[in-house]
């Protein structure tokens, strides 16, 4: 039995669970592969309760849903860095390899025959609680999308960070290599990492931080560890809220959800691309691709 008096925010339990603990913990008993019983308790916190039962899906679920999936899978290349798939479009997303090594095998099932899997199953590994299959979904979801370019600019995410940001309290969830320079910017900077650096805060200041930044800028991967919806409700409604990464769909849904800006990668040659993912590119050394940035 499980109640969503367990999550942070509940007047009565007080333990500080999230939607993704919940999550894991189911995952992990299903590993055992015994018959389960679950049965649902309560809560005391509104919208926790709402949060709670449905899960933190619900951005996942309107990115699919407008996808067209009549089309094949052609290839699917996954690298220590970051992973690819060719569909109607080549997609990219982070691989996220010191997160995944974390986790017990498999931690992919059934490699070498995912190409006999359709693209909506495919895009469906990205509700996966493993990270690589995670990270399969979400360059799945990517290689789907129809991206209006019309639309775009090419924009580099750190421009726009520093633009928005100059004299401002910047939040940014991940460490990329534009941080220096954006410090230069920002009136007070808070880098929040699951694997901190040094001068980087852990995961668990999230929570502090973010609500107090004019600026938050996070990291596409927070689709695949299912903690963006959480991120996205710590922020302050007057902030200026972007994705980035190449994780991060190029979709208008993201604006349904509170966010001003998308920096995100568009692949124009998807051969070099792949071949790029395959020996152990980092996101700077990948070709072939066009860094693209959508506003509201």
């Amino acid at each position: 039995m499980t109640g969503m008096d367990t999550l942070a925010g509940d007047p009565l339990a007080h333990l500080q669970l999230t939607n993704n603990t919940h999550a894991e913990i189911i995952d992990r008993l299903l590993c055992f592969n015994k018959p389960l019983l679950a049965t649902g308790g309560g809560g005391y916190h509104a919208d926790n309760m709402v949060r709670g039962w449905e899960m933190p899906m619900k951005i996942l679920d309107d990115l699919i849903l407008p996808l067209n999936f009549e089309v094949g899978v052609r290839d699917i290349r996954q690298g220590v860095f970051h992973t690819g798939v060719l569909t109607r479009n080549c997609g990219l997303a982070a691989t996220l390899p010191r997160d995944a090594l974390r986790q017990e095998p498999p931690m992919v099932k059934k490699p070498g025959f995912l190409l006999d899997k359709t693209p909506l199953e495919l895009a469906q590994l990205a509700y996966s609680q493993s990270i690589l299959e995670a990270a399969i979904g979400m360059a799945t979801i990517n290689s789907l999308l129809e991206v209006d370019e019309n639309s775009c600019i090419e924009l580099n995410a750190a421009e726009l960070i520093m633009e928005k940001g100059k004299g401002k309290r910047i939040a940014v969830v991940g460490h990329f290599p534009f941080i220096p320079n954006v410090r230069k910017y920002s009136k007070e900077l808070w880098i929040i990492e699951k694997n901190p650096k040094e001068g980087d805060f852990g995961e668990a200041e999230a929570d502090n931080l973010i609500p107090r930044a004019d600026v938050v800028a996070i990291t596409g991967t927070a689709l695949t560890n299912h903690t963006f919806e959480h991120l996205l409700e710590l922020c302050n409604s007057r902030a200026y809220v972007i994705v980035l990464g190449d994780t991060a769909p190029l979709s208008p849904v993201l604006f349904d959800h509170g966010l001003d800006a998308i920096s995100g990668t568009r692949v124009a040659d998807p051969k070099l691309a792949l071949r790029c993912v395959s020996q152990g590119a980092n996101f700077r050394q990948i070709r072939g691709v066009k860094r693209l940035t959508m506003m509201r």
